[in-house]
């Protein structure tokens, strides 16, 4: 079997597009994608998965009937150990990729200093409009735009999500509440629960011992306690209705974020944070993540609200460990946009190729490693 596919850098992950109609080969994209990933495996060596959980990702593209999208797209997140795949969620940085593939590929046709592409994530069903530069009606002949925690340019990509709370839950708190006490590892814990973008559990780094003024030493405390965050995150799945036991909530919903008030010395931030993906620290901040961090700021209650006071403008700036991201926010007409700036690159456009019966090697690998 052979499959087209573009290999893709959105925001700080990397991932697989497909068009729709490249993957239908009567094979459940269960199965077929941890195969072209090389999953399960860690290292992922046999496959075209990059062994994180940034770079185990894939989007499949179609274009709609509905004239009022441009383009449709789902997101897989690829299990690297498990051959499962999460589509619970969406993934805000791949999704700068969707504007820039209907672009390159003539789905969409470039106007202006800036086109505007309407993509909706079937995921979630959450409609966001992307802001491609294209001075003087093309892309530029070389990306030149630069962004926190990427090394060279790529495209700009402005991603606004459209009236995005409750796209997965149905409410921006899906309890009810703007904070909630959990009780795991033995203490309890205030969180709020929010659900936009994606689902997510936020925790005071004051609760697990961190200090807020000391934010480059916060990765190894949080390494010491991802037992305890992950019993946090699994009760929060269950108080959001996102799964009925802790055993069956998913990996990479809801995300687990961790928050704080900057140091007073610190004037280029308004919180600190650090997000979890799939049971691990992130290298930046999944974005979808941090539309929800946005709108919490914003909702008296939370304990993100707590931190800043409710005191801010039309822009929230995040320190992460890939540096300071921005989100903005925008109303037109009763019409909410939450968003974020982010950049974009086509690395490679090739085959892969898939040489066995699905599953078989898979079997016989899991076979092997427990005996």
């Amino acid at each position: 079997m052979k499959i087209e596919a573009e290999w893709m850098r959105g925001g700080t992950s990397k991932c697989w597009v497909f068009e729709d109609e490249h993957l239908n080969a009567g094979t459940s994209l269960d199965s077929l994608l941890p195969r072209l990933f090389g999953s399960p495996d860690s290292r992922q060596i046999d496959g075209v998965g990059g062994a994180t959980s940034t770079t185990s990702k894939a989007m499949i593209l179609r274009r709609p009937a509905d004239e009022n999208i441009d383009v449709d797209f789902t997101f897989a997140q690829v299990g690297i150990e498990e051959a499962a795949v999460d589509w619970g969620s969406n993934c805000g940085n791949c999704s700068a990729v969707v504007g820039l593939y209907a672009i390159e590929k003539g789905w969409v046709v470039p106007s202006g200093d800036v086109t505007r592409i309407v993509t909706r994530n079937t995921n979630t069903g959450q409609i966001i409009v992307q802001r491609v530069a294209t001075p003087a009606g093309a892309l530029p002949i070389i990306p030149d735009a630069l962004m926190p925690g990427v090394p060279f340019p790529g495209y700009r990509v402005g991603l606004g999500f459209q009236d995005p709370a409750g796209k997965t839950t149905g409410k921006l708190l899906p309890t009810g509440a703007a904070a909630d006490t959990i009780i795991a590892g033995g203490t309890r814990w205030t969180v709020s629960m929010v659900d936009a973008g994606a689902p997510v559990v936020i925790v005071r780094a004051e609760e697990l011992g961190l200090d807020p003024a000391r934010y480059d030493s916060w990765l190894a405390g949080v390494e010491l306690q991802l037992d305890t965050l992950d019993q946090i995150r699994r009760q929060a799945a269950v108080r959001m209705g996102l799964a009925a036991t802790t055993a069956q909530a998913a990996r990479a919903i809801p995300k687990l974020a961790i928050a704080a008030a900057p140091a007073r010395t610190d004037t280029d931030s308004d919180i600190n944070v650090m997000m979890l993906s799939m049971g691990r620290p992130h290298p930046a901040l999944a974005i979808t993540g941090s539309i929800a961090l946005t709108l919490a700021a914003r909702t008296p209650g939370t304990v993100l609200h707590s931190i800043t006071g409710g005191t801010l403008g039309a822009a929230l700036k995040l320190r992460t460990p890939a540096g300071v991201l921005e989100t903005w926010t925008e109303e037109h007409g009763g019409t909410l946009l939450v968003g974020v700036d982010r950049t974009a690159r086509t690395i490679a456009t090739t085959i892969i190729h898939l040489p066995e019966a699905l599953g078989s090697a898979a079997e016989s690998y899991l076979a092997g490693a427990t005996h």
